[in-house]
Parts: structure tokens; C-alpha cells; sequence
């Protein structure tokens, strides 16, 4: 296939991230299961490309997801959530926007529903982890360790059917009798979810242990909701007609694929799957284009190979250290070049065409904004944007500036306001932390008025080196010279004690109610 039809296409006004209508129906339906390090975005696209109906992401964990920023990729034409170490944690596409179910790992409902209210305009559905016997997930009590934990299940489950608009769903695992099982998904249907994936083994149970199908029979038979039988891939699904077998056999309305999606993803594909090597030339192709963590791209790849991972091949494979060297692994290093060349193209083209707007000011009501974000990396250190600002307000005689902060409760990112000679600024871009927001707004201010900024390379306005001339005549005998020379210190790379205060006492949250002061 050509790179064409795997990097998504057009630069169309609203093509990322459109409304979805309708909501997603989990009836009569084969779905990727939620897998760790394998649920990333190029497993999720290549299984709908093969048939699959639905697809999970890799469940993510709440205290991570929730100290994400969301950042539209517009050279990938994604959707990426990043977080604090400015990695992706999470990230999607249009193609898959209506039918991708982000599932968390959360044992706690105000966290689960600041997550869920970050990423729902970009997913079908949000899926609550309650199967997973894994001890990084049941040690903060989440996955199989909610099972134990009804009133902790139901208080989650109806905070989020009642926080967001989209379907709310969750995946549990069987209790050690029939009838707990029934009666604990009768609660969980009372709660509002729009289904049930049900794993048919215990969680002291693995996947050598038989899938109990008469417990999801049970389950089925019990509730009015959609059923999701999960469990079946070892015992029961080998090929892609086993899957209707496999529904049958549990009675259940949808049937959920982990470890048979894993090993050849077309297990999806009605005509019959391809063979392996050719899944996993078409799971590179989007890993390539996607820009998909190399040592992720890896990992899946393993899992395909199976039993071949100590071939020649294989060993290839584990060796490769860059997306570059897997490509090559494969005899794809043409692909590769051909896909860069065309992200590179496409940077380019998007940098030419935004740079000339991004650095248009724009009034919006009476604040003058300008869409900029601050890199630390483009400033000497112990220069920033703010003390230039400082320093020229002080050189015209003006009041020194003034910020107001506010934080957005659902992904606690940060936007400030700075008002300098009675004339408001705003960066229209939302920062990680309170001092990078200050720092934006400054930096729009002293663009908006043509006054140097400090970034590296600009020409030296003499604005601070000018502050620390006028300093250092003032003067003090000598022997108090070391203590005012680091107090000159402290007042150039550090706002006052006062002026800290001044400006934490503008810092707003915004939850719900706007403009509600931190105390």
C-alpha cells in the first residue's frame, strides 16, 4: 500500500476531531481488547483496517492521564495527550474517532471523571479497567482489585455516566461463583453503563486456565445490556469464523479479541487472515506514519513473531534501535524514506503557513491575544520574557505588570492574562505550569508592542545589562558588597517576595464556576 494511504490526508478546516453523531452501539459487534504496550494507535488502526469494530486503547492509568496536556499534532493530523516528561500518552486520530474506547485504570470517581471529561471529545466511549490482575493496576486498588469493592465500583461507574456524554462501559472478570458474578453486574447495569465486557476467568486465573463460558452465559442472561464475552482467544478463537462460535457458546452479543488480535490482527479480516509478515509490514506502515514510540513498534512486533523472535530475523528485530533500523529489518527502508520526506514536507508547509498568523496580536473582547507558547530552551539562562517586561515598564514609568492566572480543572492546564498600562494580553495556547502561562502572556505583550523578548540570537536591547550597570554605580562600601551583590542577583533573576504574592493572589481556577479566587 502507498504511504499516501496510511499518513491521513488533507489539511481541511475541522478534519481532526470532528462531532461524532450518534453514540456508539456495543451490539452485535467484534472488538480489539484493551492491551498493554500493544493497544497503541498502529494496532488499533491496522485491526479496524481488517474488520474489527471497536477498539480499545491500552489502559491508562488516571494519575497519569490527568496531568496530560492535549495537543493537536497538526503535522500528524492526531490528537496527542502528553504529560509532564513530554511523552505521549495517549494518542488518536479522526479515523478511529468514533469507534476508539479510551480505557482508564482508576480506583477513585473524581479523578476517573476529570480524565474522562479531558479526553471525550476525542473518543467513542470510556471504559473502566476492572479485570486486570496485574500488580502495577490491583496495588492502588484499580483493575481486579475493584472487584472486591462493589460501593467503590458503583460510585465510579454512575460518576461517570453522569459527567459525560458519551457511552460509559467497564471490563471485569468473574467472581468465584456464578451467582456473585450475576449479582455484581446487576449492580453495575444499574448504574448507567451502556455494557459489560466480562473476561471469563477468575482473577487468580490465567490464560492456561479453560474460559468459563457459562458464567458470561449467566451474565448475558441476566442483565439487558450489551454482554462483551472476552478470554476466548487461546481456547476457543484460532480463526476469524470461530469468533461466531465463540459468541454463541457464551450467549453473549459482542465477543472482545485480546492475545488472537495480538498475535495476527487480521484475525479481524471476514475473507481469512493474512499472513503474519504481511500484518506486520501494514502494523509498520502506520508505526512509521504515526510516529509511534520505537521500543512500542518493537514490542509488538515481537509479540507477532512469536516463536520467531530468536531467528535471524528476530534477533534483527531486537537489535534495532530507531524506527529507521526496523524498517530495515523488514526491507522497508524505501517506505521510510518516502514517509519521512513526506512528514518533513508537510512541517514545512504547515510552519510557512502558520507562522505569519500565529504572530498576528487578534483582540478578543478587550484582550489582545496571540497564539505562543513559552520554550525555555529559546532563552539564555536566567532570562526570561517577564524581566524584560519588567524592565521596560519600569524604563517608560509605567506600573509594573500585572498577572491574573487561571487552571482548567479537567486537564489543570494554565492561561494567563498580564495587564501592563492598562491594556490586557493573552496567549490564546494553554502551558503545563503557572510560570510558563505568566511567561507566554509576557512574551505576547513585548511582541505586541515590538520590544525585544531576550530569545537567543536577538539583538541585545541592553534592557537588563543596562538595570545591572545602573546597580553596580549605586554602589555600597565593600564590605556589605557580597550580600547586595546577591540581593542585585536575586531581584534580576527573581521577582520580589511582594511581587510573588501580588501575583499568586490573581490565581484563578477555573472548575465549573469561573473566576473563583485561590485563597
Amino acid at each position: 500500500m502507498e504511504v499516501s494511504s496510511y499518513v491521513p490526508s488533507g489539511f481541511q478546516e475541522g478534519s481532526i476531531m470532528a462531532n461524532t453523531v450518534g453514540k456508539l452501539s456495543f451490539s452485535n459487534k467484534v472488538i480489539l481488547a484493551p492491551m498493554v504496550r500493544v493497544g497503541t494507535l498502529p494496532m488499533r488502526l491496522l485491526a479496524l483496517d481488517y474488520g474489527a469494530d471497536i477498539v480499545y486503547c491500552e489502559e491508562l492509568i488516571d494519575l497519569k492521564m490527568i496531568q496530560c496536556e492535549r495537543v493537536v499534532n497538526d503535522v500528524l493530523e492526531t490528537v496527542d495527550f502528553i504529560g509532564p516528561d513530554e511523552r505521549v500518552m495517549f494518542r488518536t486520530c479522526s479515523k478511529e474517532k468514533d469507534r476508539v474506547v479510551f480505557q482508564m485504570g482508576t480506583a477513585d470517581p473524581k479523578r476517573a471523571l476529570a480524565v474522562a471529561q479531558l479526553v471525550e471529545n476525542d473518543v467513542a466511549a470510556v471504559d473502566v479497567n476492572m479485570g486486570c490482575p496485574k500488580e502495577y493496576s490491583t496495588k492502588g486498588g484499580m483493575g481486579s482489585a475493584l472487584l472486591s469493592d462493589p460501593d467503590k465500583i458503583e460510585a465510579i461507574l454512575t460518576t461517570l455516566v453522569r459527567g459525560i456524554s458519551k457511552p460509559v462501559t467497564c471490563k471485569i472478570r468473574i467472581l468465584p461463583t456464578i451467582e456473585e458474578t450475576v449479582n455484581l453486574v446487576k449492580r453495575i447495569e444499574k448504574t448507567g453503563v451502556s455494557a459489560i465486557a466480562v473476561h471469563g476467568r477468575m482473577k487468580e486465573e490465567r490464560p492456561r486456565h479453560p474460559v468459563h463460558c457459562d458464567y458470561i452465559q449467566a451474565v448475558a442472561e441476566s442483565v439487558s445490556i450489551p454482554v462483551i464475552a472476552n478470554g476466548g482467544s487461546v481456547d476457543h478463537v484460532k480463526t476469524h469464523d470461530d469468533i461466531e462460535m465463540f459468541r454463541e457458546a457464551t450467549g453473549a452479543s459482542s465477543v472482545m479479541l485480546a492475545r488472537a488480535a495480538m498475535w495476527n490482527p487480521s484475525i479481524f479480516r471476514s475473507q481469512g487472515a493474512v499472513s503474519v509478515d504481511e500484518a506486520m509490514e501494514e502494523y509498520i506502515k502506520y508505526a512509521v506514519c504515526y510516529d509511534n514510540n520505537t521500543f512500542n513498534t518493537k514490542y509488538c512486533l515481537c509479540q507477532m513473531l512469536k516463536d520467531r523472535v530468536e531467528s535471524p530475523m528476530g534477533k534483527r528485530l531486537h537489535a534495532a534501535q530507531t524506527s529507521a533500523e526496523i524498517c530495515e529489518v523488514f526491507g522497508m527502508t524505501d517506505f521510510y524514506k518516502k514517509a519521512q520526506a513526506d512528514l518533513e514536507a508537510r512541517k514545512s508547509y504547515l510552519q510557512a503557513n502558520s507562522s505569519s498568523l500565529s504572530d498576528q496580536p487578534t483582540l478578543d473582547g478587550d484582550v489582545i491575544t496571540m497564539a505562543v507558547k513559552f520554550e525555555r530552551r529559546e532563552y539564555p539562562p536566567q532570562i526570561t520574557p517577564k524581566m524584560y517586561l519588567l524592565e521596560w515598564s519600569r524604563k517608560e514609568k509605567l506600573e509594573q505588570p500585572v498577572y491574573e492566572t487561571e487552571q482548567r480543572a479537567q486537564d489543570r492546564a494554565f492561561q494567563s492574562t498580564v495587564t501592563v498600562a492598562n491594556k490586557k494580553y493573552r496567549s490564546t495556547l494553554w502551558e503545563k505550569s503557572k510560570k510558563f502561562a505568566e511567561q507566554a502572556a509576557a512574551i505576547v505583550c513585548l511582541r505586541t508592542l515590538g520590544v525585544p523578548e531576550g530569545r537567543i540570537g536577538e539583538e541585545n536591547s541592553g534592557l537588563v545589562n543596562k538595570r545591572k550597570r545602573e546597580e553596580r554605580k549605586q554602589g555600597v562600601s565593600e564590605d556589605s558588597g557580597i550580600t547586595d551583590s546577591t540581593n542585585r542577583k536575586r531581584r534580576i533573576t527573581e521577582p520580589s517576595q511582594k511581587d510573588e504574592q501580588e501575583s499568586n493572589d490573581k490565581m484563578m481556577v477555573v472548575n465549573g464556576s469561573c473566576g473563583q479566587t485561590v485563597p
